[in-house]
């Protein structure tokens, strides 16, 4: 098995990539983008967007065509004035490319990749072929220059019993910062407020405490990745936290996939799972006669008796902010205390 590649440490000054590896800048986003950059100016980076993040830049659904993306990305990768590449969002375009990566590219200049959504597949796929920690965590346009800032998130709509919620550009800036720059681990995660409408707060699912490697993304993403040549290698998954999130889905398909990874021995192998606070996963499809049934109650039918610590509601996906979750870095999850540490650090030191 490919051992795990950790990039080397930021310092300040250095230079952040802002790319586009799936959709296009909307219109309608153009403002949120330069907040986002904004934001990562103001953590100490230089700040460089590349060309496919321009307004107008797009093919269908995409930001260009999987040739133009793949080139970008790994133009990216090669530049060694470059110390890191956040997406700036999801979308629907990062398989169309993944055959095309410079894995010599990341094995030469391992450098943290940070994403979510769409880009799970991406941080996936590099993490299975040559071990480097990516950072599922937020994007630049939605994140950085969204759900990070109140005018998009509103009040706080929980504050959960395990840890007190926080909020606000400064507290998200100090832990991303942390996450690039500190070859220390961040230790416990603070439980983040969400943007309005999402219902928060840690929820026990089932009691316990594991410690393991982070390996994770949008579940639809993982179930698709595990049918490809790039997909993890089933030790990758021995003794592993796994956490996942979904959106725009309904229970049934959230269902099958989690039945895909039962199929392939995923659920015998991990020691945790953390779910994500679903967003817009709706029951469609439930019979009209009788109670739909919850998240939880769909996890639990899939899982069986498998004595898994399970931590619930964690502040990942697209209810947003996120927080950054290294994959195969350690971390410890306490369901009962409703806890998720980080044991190791995501970086080197430089």
């Amino acid at each position: 098995m490919t051992d795990v590649l950790r990039p080397r440490a930021l310092a300040p000054g250095d230079v952040v990539a802002v790319a586009a590896p799936a959709g296009p800048l909307e219109h309608d986003a153009v403002r949120l983008l330069e907040r986002g950059v904004a934001t990562l100016t103001a953590m100490g980076f230089r700040v460089r967007r590349a060309p496919l993040t321009e307004p107008g830049r797009r093919r269908w659904w995409a930001a260009g065509t999987p040739a133009e993306q793949a080139e970008e990305f790994n133009r990216l990768l090669r530049d060694r004035e470059v110390r890191a590449i956040v997406a700036h969002t999801g979308g629907q375009a990062t398989v169309g490319w993944l055959d095309r990566l410079d894995l010599d590219a990341v094995r030469a200049d391992p450098k943290p990749v940070l994403g979510c959504s769409d880009v799970s597949l991406l941080l996936l796929a590099l993490h299975a072929r040559t071990g480097l920690v990516g950072v599922h965590g937020d994007m630049a346009t939605y994140g950085f220059g969204g759900s990070w800032h109140t005018d998009r998130t509103g009040p706080a709509v929980h504050a959960g019993p395990a840890a007190p919620a926080v909020h606000g550009t400064d507290v998200l800036a100090d832990l991303y910062r942390r996450a690039l720059t500190d070859p220390a681990p961040l230790g416990p995660l603070p439980e983040l407020r969400l943007r309005p409408g999402a219902v928060g707060g840690r929820e026990c699912w089932s009691p316990g405490r594991a410690t393991g490697p982070l390996i994770g993304g949008l579940l639809g993403r993982l179930a698709a990745l595990q049918a490809t040549p790039f997909a993890l290698a089933a030790e990758r998954f021995d003794g592993a936290v796994l956490f996942w999130e979904e959106v725009d889905r309904p229970l049934s398909a959230v269902w099958q996939d989690l039945h895909l990874l039962r199929l392939s021995g995923v659920f015998d192998r991990i020691a945790a799972m953390v779910v994500g606070v679903p967003h817009r996963v709706t029951a469609a499809g439930c019979a009209e006669d009788g109670p739909a049934p919850s998240l939880r109650e769909v996890v639990f039918d899939v899982l069986g008796d498998r004595p898994l610590p399970v931590l619930g509601q964690v502040e990942l996906g697209h209810a947003g902010p996120n927080l950054p979750l290294p994959l195969g870095v350690r971390a410890t999850v306490d369901a009962t205390a409703r806890t998720l540490t980080l044991d190791e650090a995501a970086v080197t030191p430089p």
